[in-house]
């Protein structure tokens, strides 16, 4: 039997194999390419990971906030310093630097001007939002107090019992956005240049009652060597929910932020604030 073959036709398959091989070994040459690149990526994503996300943080709070912060040697130690620097010792931080701006206002204008990147034990109102980026969630509850002079009567159950009556605290405090409003309108209170300042004007009745955090507040007029002098009124003012907060100027906030995140709901679920409180409490009367 003969086979006849078209020349021309058997030509144009041949060509048409090697193209279809050659696009094979073009197709598996990027197939490898692209894999290698996947597999550079993801290695480069574990490292960035498993790397620091953030070189150095300097971090402050209130210098009269005992057990929650105060002023020692220049830093701002206490139990939300404790928190705080843990939590970015976890987050590969490797400088933690704590500093005492002076004043409680001083550490907010601090933060405000970038030169510091945390604070903490702070409550949020609407005019710290503008400069400040909160932490969800708040680690700690802080129970606000109304003091009077020991002998004076303050009948107190509602905000509208401070009408009328001269008050005073701490420059820079804050009190929640709601209770703030209400002062500016309702209220005569005037602000003191410390803690020492504002129980001074209370004994020697520039005031009739001081607003004060109750745990920091008996501390103080213990530390004051006063609080027999002092009478610290059963219901509370306020409670404030405090939190950490990073300055909008801070550089380590977009990669720190789910960390803090993270680490802070650990505390809140765990209790562990409360066994940091105590101490803070035994430091802070070494």
């Amino acid at each position: 039997m003969i086979i006849c073959v078209n020349l021309a036709k058997l030509g144009k398959f041949v060509i048409m194999a090697n193209y279809v091989l050659l696009n094979l070994k073009v197709t598996m040459k990027i197939k490898q390419y692209l894999m290698l690149s996947v597999l550079s990526s993801l290695a480069t994503v574990a490292f960035a990971q498993t790397s620091p996300v953030c070189e150095a943080l300097v971090i402050t709070g209130h210098p009269a906030y005992p057990p929650v912060a105060w002023g020692a040697d220049g830093k701002i130690v206490g139990s939300s310093a404790v928190l705080v620097s843990t939590i970015a010792q976890q987050l590969q931080v490797k400088k933690i630097t704590s500093i005492d701006f002076g004043s409680w206002q001083k550490a907010q204008d601090a933060i405000k001007d970038g030169k510091a990147d945390i604070i903490f034990g702070i409550y949020k109102d609407t005019a710290r939002v503008a400069y400040m980026n909160y932490i969800d969630p708040p680690y700690m509850q802080d129970p606000v107090a109304i003091v009077i002079r020991n002998g004076d009567t303050l009948k107190f159950s509602e905000w509208s019992d401070l009408k009328g009556k001269k008050g005073v605290t701490n420059v820079g405090e804050s009190y929640g956005s709601e209770f703030d409003a209400y002062i500016t309108q309702n209220l005569t209170l005037a602000r003191a240049n410390g803690v020492d300042k504002a129980f001074e004007a209370l004994l020697n009745k520039q005031a009739d009652y001081l607003i004060i955090g109750r745990y920091p507040g008996k501390l103080e007029a213990k530390k004051l060597n006063i609080l027999a002098k002092v009478d610290f009124l059963p219901k509370n003012l306020v409670y404030g929910d405090m939190y950490v907060a990073f300055s909008k100027k801070s550089k380590c906030y977009a990669s720190l932020q789910a960390g803090f995140s993270a680490g802070l709901k650990k505390v809140v679920s765990s209790g562990t604030i409360d066994g940091l409180l105590d101490q803070a409490n035994k430091q802070f009367y070494k």
